[in-house]
């Protein structure tokens, strides 16, 4: 008779896997600070989920081998250890929130803070996830994680305890089966609906079970010293390079959330078996008490970073902007104001909060933990709803400032883009797209192509309805700058494979309008369109950039009435996108020869930039950080056609 595998599980404390918890917790404050060399930082997340996996499933079965296994006590630590520090942040981030976010904000964060409260953010952020919609508008999107762990645990502990009774020589195999059939159906949904991939917990309980894997010794034991080192070596090699090199655009989770969720279990692997130089590091103390606090530190760090750029803590930054040394940027100091705070909060939260409710003097258990629990969320509940249906408490701000802040909600702008036909989403597929409509020609018409991602988007009602005598067809992709050699996504490169391979060589057109949010490193691959535009007798008129905020606009502006602020939005502009606009131009002229079109001169000047598209300044030129709402794009084209500058 085989070894019963729950017999064989342990769990001692690995202080390196406290180090782990710090590699992913640091990897995911990396990304969301948007540090340059993170840009798969979000895997930290996929790190934590191993780590749930085989810490959770060993204590299950230890427990259920001797016999002590109970699914109330089960929830019990679950409750004590997730929900006193959770509710503790909502309940000061509500604070916050009631004093900074516009009131079409607030209503939102209402609606967040239900689904948080009730483990189902997952759910939530899925159904009201958008392109346009600002991660930094989503103060709780981070509760994602913690919503899927939870759905997770509420069916694997009973699913165990069925298997364990009734079919106890097949727990392997379920437990292998299972894992295979959330990576397979994680990899087929994430290459058709992204967003679903990425928060259902189906499509996430594999990278658990990673970790369960792992638990039930499956793997054998590494028992010299060079094994584990070379394990442990590759291990946090993987993560590591997932971290830095792993970005937005990768196909994620899927197959590609191997490779740091694997990582993850190798170092865990090699240490059960000893120590290893990764693991000695992983056990120094500052990687160990970055691990004791990880929870904390990951609940406050997003709030933290979103209260910042909402302007909370614009005070301290104000102070550094003119005694911080030369040496450290702007950009840096904020960096440094968002990740010394989270640390001390998350310091202060573990001491106070998450340690008295595990192990101090306010541990409970049985009926007084759930019924304190079930008090707390159903306070949280009733405040929320109070939130939703007030409307967001509208009188905190102005009237003036909610009209400017109503731009926020983006009321018919995705109908203006034609979004979903014309302009290809991450929620839609280029098999949506409407060749019939968006590439219709007009013969008694010049027919223009308009090319690029969500900026060429962003023009395209303005330019088919203000430009006479010209037919304005598009072909829109997210995230999608035109380049012969697209590195985007997979919608990006099916597009412009379609139209420079297929379409173009084969239509007759009076011209092409390439628009795009351009970056430095786009300059190459658009020489390169321009080149193949005049090898095809194709003429061409290139967009530039426009000008950018590091906030919304909108609430940029709906500050600046509530706090009489007049300059406030002109404060917060992007500076190095000015340099870039002069750079396009001169390549228009010396190397491309083509027209080049300066919508950043058309709308900022030497006496600053246009902030609104009505002379009442009812309505913002921008809808979010840098797109132009539809009243905005039709201000700019205008002024463009009065100058002469379009056809």
């Amino acid at each position: 008779m085989p070894v019963d595998p729950v017999k064989r599980s342990g769990l001692k404390y690995r202080p390196d896997i406290d180090g782990l918890r710090a590699i992913a917790v640091l990897s995911v404050i990396a990304f969301h600070a948007e540090v340059s060399r993170f840009t798969g930082g979000f895997v930290g997340v996929d790190v934590f989920f191993v780590i749930s996996g085989y810490l959770i499933s060993s204590i299950i079965f230890a427990e259920v081998a001797g016999s002590r296994f109970s699914v109330t006590r089960f929830y019990e630590r679950r409750i004590r250890r997730i929900f006193p520090a959770l509710f503790a942040m909502l309940a000061v981030f509500t604070v916050f929130a009631a004093i900074y976010l516009l009131p079409v904000e607030f209503v939102t964060y209402g609606k967040s803070m239900i689904a948080a409260t009730m483990s189902i953010s997952n759910l939530y952020f899925w159904r009201h996830s958008g392109y346009f919609d600002l991660p930094t508008s989503q103060p709780l999107l981070h509760t994602w994680s913690l919503a899927v762990e939870e759905q997770f645990y509420i069916l694997f502990p009973l699913l165990l305890v069925l298997i364990r009774r009734f079919f106890p020589r097949y727990l392997r195999h379920a437990v292998v089966v299972l894992f295979c059939a959330s990576l397979f159906a994680s990899e087929f949904i994430v290459r058709r609906s992204p967003e679903a991939a990425f928060y259902m917990p189906f499509t996430r309980a594999w990278e658990l079970l990673t970790g369960t894997i792992l638990s039930l010794q499956m793997l054998p034991r590494l028992r010299s010293v060079w094994q584990r080192n070379l394990i442990a070596i590759t291990g946090i090699v993987m993560i590591a390079y997932s971290v830095m090199w792993y970005s937005r655009g990768t196909l994620f989770p899927g197959f590609s959330a191997l490779l740091p969720c694997v990582g993850t279990a190798c170092v865990i692997w090699a240490g059960e078996a000893g120590s290893s130089a990764v693991g000695w590091l992983l056990s120094t103390r500052p990687f160990v008490f970055t691990g004791l606090i990880s929870y904390s530190l990951y609940l406050w760090h997003w709030p933290v970073i979103v209260l910042r750029r909402m302007g909370a803590l614009l005070g301290v930054s104000a102070i550094a902007t003119d005694s911080h040394s030369a040496l450290l940027s702007m950009r840096h100091f904020d960096m440094l104001v968002e990740v010394t705070t989270s640390f001390v909060l998350a310091t202060l939260s573990w001491r106070f909060i998450e340690r008295p409710f595990r192990n101090g003097r306010l541990r409970l258990s049985g009926r007084p933990l759930f019924a304190a629990a079930g008090a707390v969320v159903c306070t949280l509940l009733g405040l929320s709803s109070w939130i939703v249906l007030s409307g967001g408490f509208k009188s905190r701000f102005p009237m003036e400032a909610q009209r400017v802040a109503a731009a926020l909600a983006g009321n018919g702008e995705f109908a203006a883009m034609r979004t979903g036909t014309c302009f290809i989403t991450s929620d839609d597929h280029f098999s949506q797209y409407n060749v019939n409509l968006c590439l219709h020609e007009d013969r008694n018409k010049s027919n223009y192509l308009l090319l690029g991602d969500s900026h060429s988007a962003m023009l395209w009602s303005a330019l088919a309805n203000t430009l006479q005598n010209v037919n304005v067809m598009q072909a829109s992709t997210n995230a999608c700058v035109p380049s012969l050699d697209p590195s985007g996504s997979s919608d990006c490169k099916k597009m412009m494979d379609y139209l420079f391979q297929s379409y173009l060589p084969t239509h007759r057109l009076q011209g092409l309008f390439v628009v795009a949010r351009w970056q430095p490193r786009d300059l190459a691959g658009l020489t390169k369109v321009i080149d193949w535009a005049s090898r095809h007798q194709l003429p061409i008129t290139v967009f530039g950039p426009v000008p950018e905020y590091d906030g919304p606009l909108p609430r940029l502006l709906a500050y600046s009435i509530a706090w009489d602020e007049p300059g406030l939005a002109s404060r917060h502009l992007v500076n190095d996108l000015a340099p870039l606009d002069a750079e396009m131009q001169k390549m228009a002229d010396q190397d491309w020869h083509v027209p080049y079109i300066s919508l950043y001169r058309e709308i900022c000047s030497g006496n600053g930039c246009a902030e609104y598209a009505d002379p009442a300044h009812t309505v913002p030129l921008m809808g979010d950080t840098n797109h132009l709402t539809s009243l905005g794009a039709t201000f700019v084209v205008r002024g463009l056609v009065q100058k002469g500058e379009l056809p």
